[in-house]
C-alpha cells in the first residue's frame, strides 16, 4: 500500500485535543468556588453581645437563636416553643447529655432568653451554653 505524500490522510482522528475541555472545567470550578459560599451559608441574623471570657462549647443538635423582635430558630428553622421543647426531648432520649446552645441578640429582652432556657431544663437538658462574640 502506497501512501501520498501530498498530505490527504484518509485515516480517522485517533486523537482527542483535551485543552478545551481542561479550560470549561477549570472555568466551572472557579464559579463553584465563588459562589459555594454564597449558597451554603444560609444563617439568621443575631448580633451576639461581646465577652473578653468564654470557652468553646462541643457541637450541638439543639442550636436555638433568638433575633432581637423576639423569634426563635431550631437548627436554622423557625421554631415555637412546642417544637423546641419536643427536639430537646428527643435528644435527651437519644444522649441525656446532650447541651443546648443558644444565640440570642444583644438587644433579645432578658425574659426571653431566661424562657429559652426554661423550656430546655424543662424538657431535660443539663448543659447549655450561651453563645457570645469575643472582643
Amino acid at each position: 500500500m502506497a501512501m501520498k505524500a501530498g498530505g490527504d490522510h484518509d485515516d480517522a482522528i485517533s486523537e482527542i485535543n483535551v485543552v478545551p475541555l481542561v479550560d470549561i472545567i477549570l472555568v466551572v470550578l472557579i464559579i463553584f468556588m465563588v459562589t459555594a459560599p454564597m449558597i451554603m451559608k444560609p444563617s439568621i441574623k443575631v448580633n451576639l453581645p461581646k465577652a473578653a471570657s468564654g470557652d468553646s462549647a462541643t457541637p450541638s443538635q439543639l442550636n436555638i437563636a433568638v433575633t432581637a423582635d423576639g423569634h426563635m430558630s431550631l437548627n436554622g428553622t423557625p421554631a415555637s416553643d412546642e417544637a423546641i421543647r419536643a427536639k430537646a426531648l428527643e435528644q435527651v432520649a437519644k444522649n441525656p447529655e446532650v447541651q443546648a446552645i443558644i444565640s440570642a441578640d444583644k438587644d433579645t429582652p432578658h425574659g426571653k432568653v431566661v424562657g429559652v432556657i426554661d423550656i430546655v431544663k424543662g424538657a431535660g437538658v443539663k448543659k447549655f451554653a450561651i453563645s457570645i462574640d469575643k472582643k
